[in-house]
C-alpha cells in the first residue's frame, strides 16, 4: 500500500519462571542459560522482518510488484531444572527434625508430622540474626542410594547444589534409627557420589532431639568425627528451641566468611543456522519434486505475475544449485517441475 506500511512486530511470549530455574538443551544436557540474576532472557528469537515492495524501489522501477517475506521464529525444546536459591540447607534422613527447626527459625510453616517424607518438596524461610538475615530451605529427607534416585533422591538432592552452607540435621536420640554417626557417614557418602564438589562444601552438624535423650559414648564418636572433618557440631532440641539461638549465630557467623551463592555457565552453544541450501530432487509418474526447506521462503516470495519477480526466482534457482539438481536427476526440456505446489515447464 501506499505511505510506506509496515508489518507489526509480533508481541513477545513471556513465560515466568522461580528464580533459580536452569534453562537446558534436552539432548546434550548442557546449560543454555541460568535465571539465578532475575533478569529476563531471550530463549527463542522471533524471526527477522521481510521487505516491503519499497525496498526495491529504484528511479526507473517506482513501483515493484514483489516483496521479500520475514524469517520465521526460531523453535526450541529446552528443559526447565528448578534449581533453589537458598544460602543454608538443611539435608538428613527423614524424621529427623529438619521442618520442626525450620519452622522455629523462620516464618516458614512446613508440614510436620511424626512419620517419614512428610516433606515431599522443598520448603524456603528467611532467617534473622540481629542485623543478619540468610534464607534456609528444608530438603526433604534422604535416604541410602538418593544419589542413584532412590526416594526421589535426584529431585531432592538438585535443590542443595547452590546452597553455600550445609546444617546436616541428624537425631542424636537414635529414637528410630539405631546409630546416628552411621547415618551422617551415610548421607555425606549419598552427597559425595551425586556431586564431588558437595563432598567439600562447608558443614554444621547438626545434633538433634537432646530432650529425649541420647548416649554420651555416642556423642563422643561423634564429635570426634566432627573434629577429624573441621565441622562444628551443635546439640538443639527444635521442639523447644534449646541451642537453636547459638546454631543461627554461628551459621549467620560462618556465611559472612563464604563466597555468594553459585551461578552456573552457559556451557551450550547453539549452531547456526542451515546455509547449505540442500535440494532434494524426486520423480513420481514424470514430475520432478524439488524440496528443500529453503524453497518454501522463495516461493512465497515471489510474484509470479510480476517479470522482474520471475526472472530473480529463476536466477536463485541456478545460482543455488537447483537447475544442477534437476538435470542430474535426468529432466528434459518440457518435463514438469513441481516445487512445494508451484509447477512449471522445465526450460533451458
Amino acid at each position: 500500500m501506499a505511505k510506506k506500511f509496515f508489518g507489526k512486530s509480533g508481541d513477545d511470549l513471556v513465560i515466568p519462571v522461580p528464580r533459580g530455574t536452569v534453562l537446558r538443551d534436552p539432548e546434550s544436557g548442557l546449560v543454555i542459560h541460568d535465571m539465578s540474576d532475575g533478569e529476563p532472557f531471550v530463549a527463542a528469537k522471533g524471526g527477522k522482518g521481510g521487505w516491503g515492495n519499497v525496498h526495491f524501489a529504484t528511479p526507473t522501477r517506482q513501483a515493484p510488484r514483489f516483496a521479500k517475506s520475514g524469517l520465521p521464529g526460531a523453535e526450541r525444546n529446552i528443559t526447565l531444572e528448578l534449581k533453589m536459591l537458598a544460602d543454608v540447607g538443611l539435608v538428613g534422613f527423614p524424621n529427623v527434625g529438619k521442618s520442626t527447626l525450620l519452622s522455629e527459625v523462620t516464618a516458614a510453616r512446613p508440614k510436620i508430622a511424626n512419620y517419614h517424607f512428610t516433606t515431599l518438596s522443598p520448603n524456603l524461610g528467611v532467617v534473622s540474626v540481629y542485623d543478619k538475615s540468610f534464607v534456609m530451605a528444608d530438603i526433604p529427607g534422604l535416604i541410602e542410594g538418593a544419589s542413584d534416585g532412590l526416594g526421589l533422591g535426584h529431585d531432592f538432592l538438585r535443590h542443595i547444589d547452590r546452597c553455600r552452607l550445609i546444617l546436616h540435621v541428624f537425631d542424636i536420640s537414635a529414637s528410630e534409627r539405631p546409630d546416628p554417626l552411621d547415618d551422617i557417614i551415610t548421607i555425606n557418602k549419598e552427597l559425595a557420589k551425586y556431586s564431588p564438589e558437595l563432598a567439600d562444601r562447608p558443614q554444621i552438624l547438626v545434633a538433634n532431639k537432646i530432650d529425649i535423650g541420647y548416649s554420651d559414648g555416642m556423642l563422643e564418636e561423634i564429635k570426634r568425627y566432627a573434629e577429624e572433618q573441621g565441622w562444628q557440631l551443635f546439640l538443639i532440641s527444635g521442639i523447644i528451641s534449646e541451642g537453636v539461638p547459638e546454631l543461627m549465630q554461628a551459621t549467620a557467623k560462618m556465611l559472612e566468611t563464604l563466597p555468594p551463592i553459585a551461578r552456573y555457565d552457559e556451557e551450550f552453544v547453539e549452531t547456526a543456522a542451515d546455509t547449505n541450501f540442500n535440494v532434494e530432487v524426486t520423480v513420481e509418474n514424470g514430475v520432478y519434486y524439488v524440496r528443500g526447506e529453503w524453497l518454501v521462503r522463495l516461493c512465497n516470495d515471489i510474484n509470479f505475475e510480476d517479470y522482474e519477480s520471475l526472472q530473480y526466482f529463476q536466477r536463485v534457482l541456478r545460482d543455488k544449485g537447483v537447475i544442477s539438481a534437476l538435470e542430474n536427476a535426468g529432466v528434459n526440456e518440457g518435463d514438469t517441475v513441481d516445487i512445494y505446489g508451484v509447477e512449471f515447464d522445465f526450460m533451458y
